[in-house]
């Protein structure tokens, strides 16, 4: 067993105002994301100008921020915050949903593609290969906050977190920002060296991603107030298997072009 590193979730306190690290990761996001974005826009080819770029990244954080938000309180706890309405609001306690986070982003490149008058599936493939680091940082963040552990285990690396009970428990959330963050950038980042049909890259990130967290859904500890859902499948594998649907007939689309 692995001790867990007990690290503050608030990284500065300065009077009433709190820097916490879960927030830290969405300007990291930002700040690393940026060049990420020029560099696969000229990768594309992409008739963009910094100052677009630069406008479409804000689209796609503010895509994050509140669709994550609004598909958390939808599809996980709808009735706790209906009874808690200013709970909505504390995005810095954790909370956010990658499914309502990824809707939100598709909304967001959709009206970002035609105010710009580049192919939606074009900006989406964009976004496909710049996602992964902000997935990475952001299962960083749930690490730190202690939140999305794992479901009990015995193997050597298991750690016990706290507000988890006594039982050692699989550190689900690195598991996440290996799979989904680092290997999936990867993947998506070799792939995108050389010039791909529309599509064809946002199809291998939803199909990437949906196989990651189905598989890690299987030792990550479901949420308590939903359970195993039918099928014995849980809400984050329900939420997936529309996604490898779509990226697989994204990729199809796609070669056919």
């Amino acid at each position: 067993m692995i001790a867990y590193p007990h690290i503050d979730p608030v990284l500065v306190q300065i009077g009433p105002v709190a820097i916490r690290w879960y927030g830290l990761m969405y300007t990291l996001t930002f700040l690393l994301g940026w060049p990420l974005l020029k560099a696969q826009a000229r990768r594309q080819a992409l008739p963009l100008e910094p100052e677009r770029l630069a406008d479409l990244l804000m689209y796609a954080l503010l895509g994050v921020i509140l669709g994550g938000r609004l598909g958390y309180i939808f599809f996980y706890q709808f009735e706790y915050y209906l009874a808690n309405p200013l709970a909505m609001l504390r995005v810095w306690e954790g909370g956010m949903s990658f499914h309502g986070g990824l809707l939100g982003v598709l909304l967001a490149g959709f009206l970002f593609a035609r105010q710009s008058g580049v192919p939606f599936l074009a900006i989406g493939d964009l976004l496909a290969v710049v996602t992964p680091m902000g997935l990475f940082l952001g299962r960083i963040g749930n690490f730190i906050n202690g939140e999305l552990w794992g479901r009990p285990t015995d193997l050597p690396w298991a750690m016990v977190f706290p507000g988890a009970g006594s039982l050692p428990r699989h550190p689900s959330q690195l598991y996440e920002a290996v799979l989904e963050g680092v290997l999936l950038f990867v993947l998506l980042w070799v792939l995108g060296r050389r010039p791909r049909a529309p599509g064809f890259l946002g199809g291998v990130f939803l199909m990437g991603y949906g196989l990651c967290r189905l598989l890690v859904e299987l030792v990550r500890e479901p949420d308590a107030h939903l359970g195993i859902l039918s099928l014995g499948l849980t809400m984050g594998q329900w939420l997936s298997l529309p996604m490898l649907l779509l990226g697989a007939a994204l990729i199809s689309h796609s070669r056919k072009s």
